[in-house]
């Protein structure tokens, strides 16, 4: 074997490790729930009997099968945009494909109310993980109840800030805990099944079909439980960019799979063999030696289940940034290798306010499983419509083969959402109520800009007209570069015409400069920058990046020179607009989202800081919009 070939094996198998650390927490701690909300839930119990548990668990492996191995893993990660996963990555895909004006809005509108429903139950997640495992010191002694909530909002707490560090620290950190506790996962399985080994026969997909049609309603309620072992797909997906897709595919079949249908087999055996386990099936297949071992591993498991999703929603609020479709917020890159592991403390420390009141506010992991599962079901079929249409365009694929393929995935999926809407009122509501808010803000800023850009527009200068009558003035020139940064290339920046009203001076070369981010997660350095010579004087500069990218503007024009526009550093000034936002009841949208926009614009990072531009090159103008 070749010196590459072991050095691409040897980064498969690291990549491979550090993603348990990191992709799989979330579905990976399922079992410490799913089957006990199945059979134990306050609102629709299914009777603990040999059929119905054999029908529980054949549901839980086809769910897993077809859910998270063909449609996630084997489909799904392969409508990649160039690497990136998410939501917001495959909505930037499709929507690279469209012209038509209300299409683009349509796919949009989905896209981003889907990334909406993820913030939804990703904010559930590290509560019930967390909160679950903890639990297990009730089942070693009551003695220890009045400590579960005070102790798991001190390990959150705990997780949110060590976020800092980076995803792959945390993964390199995690992996090993991760691994061990997908092998107990098995161990534990394994012990149970040779007790009881008639529990294999769930595998046959006919015990599944067979419950559906037996307990229809009973089995329709039942779902929405076990909905729970398939959570974490989307954060799969969603954090595809951290590591990559082959690692993912391989983890996931090689120990992920294979450890979560032992063991969810295990508490099935358990149960059959002794139906009262159901106070804890998970905690009771473990020898009372091992109870608070175990209680400590599925601790460090469930804090790495947090990870997945908080991971995620890094990466979806960068993406958003990017695309236009949220303030700009202060976006840490953690790698200096990866370029898609980030930390973004805003989204951190919101996470981490709201996971502390779901776990004081719902009290147990069974309320909290009441709440959890109706958001990501809804973020799942907006995947797989988008999904459809990246098989048709991209894939090339015939209708009648992607309408079999993803209209059978889009069956299941409105069956799990379906049964997950007799949650909303038993928590449910929350992830709606909170995708809701994130989607009223996702929707108000993308608005906001475009009504905001229409209005500076609509008084600016035509731009062709303004250096034609500035070439004929004599104004004193100052040597050196001004670069003015403008969202369009063919009206003058309201900063231009500020500064020559008020210092009555131009400088000998002046730079419009227009950053403008592709959906597509990287752009080649070959393709980064356009130069445009207007006159002897100006110029007209355009830079591409990806929305994975970090804009470092000075990187960017150092491109320029290749095109015969040389800016030296030290003598280039950088000129940007500061408006400051007047709401008014306007058309197109209403007067209260005019507050909010203008609220979010005010609060919003720094230009200078977001593009990297030199704190001592920097000059602010300010002007009042009546918006």
């Amino acid at each position: 074997m070749s010196e590459r070939s072991e050095s691409e094996k040897h980064s498969l198998t690291t990549l491979s490790f550090a993603a348990l650390g990191v992709v799989f927490g979330d579905i990976g701690t399922s079992p410490l729930y799913t089957v006990k909300e199945v059979f134990a839930s306050p609102h629709h119990p299914v009777p603990i009997t040999p059929d119905n548990v054999l029908g529980i668990l054949s549901l839980i492996l086809w769910s897993l099968i077809v859910v998270v191995s063909i449609k996630y893993v084997a489909l799904i990660m392969r409508a990649d945009n160039k690497g990136e996963g998410g939501i917001m990555a495959l909505m930037a895909l499709v929507l690279g494909t469209r012209k038509d004006t209300k299409q683009v809005k349509a796919v949009m509108l989905l896209g981003l109310f889907g990334a909406a429903l993820f913030y939804g139950d990703g904010a559930i997640t590290p509560a019930i993980s967390v909160l679950s495992a903890v639990e297990g010191l009730e089942i070693a002694t009551p003695v220890l109840k009045p400590f579960v909530i005070p102790l798991t909002l001190a390990i959150l707490v705990g997780v949110f800030s060590v976020q800092r560090s980076g995803t792959a620290s945390i993964g390199r950190l995690f992996g090993p805990v991760t691994a061990l506790w997908f092998i107990i996962l098995a161990v534990l399985g394994i012990v149970q099944i040779v007790q009881e080994p008639g529990v294999l026969r769930a595998a046959w997909p006919g015990y599944a079909v067979s419950f559906l049609f037996r307990h229809s309603l009973l089995a329709f309620f039942a779902l929405g439980a076990v909905f729970l072992s398939v959570t974490g797909a989307e954060a799969l997906y969603a954090d595809m960019g951290h590591f990559g897709a082959r690692p993912i595919r391989v983890a996931w079949y090689s120990l992920v799979l294979p450890a979560l249908l032992i063991n969810y087999f295990g508490q099935g055996a358990l149960l059959i063999s002794n139906p009262q386990a159901i106070e804890s099936p998970f905690y009771l297949m473990a020898p009372g030696w091992g109870l608070y071992p175990l209680v400590a591993l599925a601790t460090a498991a469930t804090v790495i289940a947090s990870q997945a999703v908080i991971s995620g929603a890094y990466s979806m609020t960068q993406q958003a940034i990017q695309l236009g479709y949220s303030p700009r917020l202060l976006v840490l890159h953690t790698s200096n290798v990866e370029m898609g592991q980030v930390y973004v403390p805003a989204i951190n420390w919101t996470l981490l306010v709201v996971v502390i009141g779901l776990v004081v506010g719902f009290g147990s992991s069974t309320n909290l499983a009441a709440a959890y599962g109706i958001a990501v079901s809804g973020t799942m079929i907006i995947t797989t419509l988008f999904a459809f249409l990246v098989a048709r365009e991209k894939w090339l694929w015939g209708l009648t083969r992607s309408l079999l393929v993803f209209g059978f995935l889009l069956l299941i999926d409105l069956a799990f959402f379906a049964a997950n809407t007799i949650k909303i009122q038993d928590g449910g509501w929350f992830p709606l109520v909170f995708g809701a808010a994130v989607f009223t803000l996702l929707i108000t800023w993308s608005r906001g800009r475009d009504l905001l850009t229409s209005k500076v527009d609509a008084e600016a200068l035509p731009l062709d007209d303004f250096i034609t009558a500035i070439e004929r003035e004599t104004l004193p020139t100052v040597q050196g570069t001004a670069v003015f940064m403008t969202t369009r290339q063919d009206r003058v920046p309201n900063a231009l015409l500020h500064n020559l009203k008020h210092n009555m001076v131009l400088h000998r070369y002046i730079v419009l400069l227009t950053v403008e981010v592709l959906p597509v997660p990287r752009t080649r350095e070959s393709e980064r920058l356009i130069v445009e010579r207007l006159s002897n004087r100006f110029y007209r500069v355009k830079i591409y990046f990806g929305f994975r990218e970090e804009p470092d503007v000075p990187a960017a024009l150092e491109w320029s020179a290749e095109q015969g526009l040389s800016i030296e550093p030290m003598a280039t000034s950088f000129f940007l607009g500061r408006e400051t936002l007047r709401p008014r009841l306007g058309e197109g949208m209403a007067l209260w989202r005019r507050k909010l926009f203008a609220t979010m614009f005010r609060n919003a990072g720094s230009a200078a800081n977001y593009f990297k531009l030199p704190p001592n090159r920097v000059v602010e103008l300010g002007s009042q919009v009546v918006f």
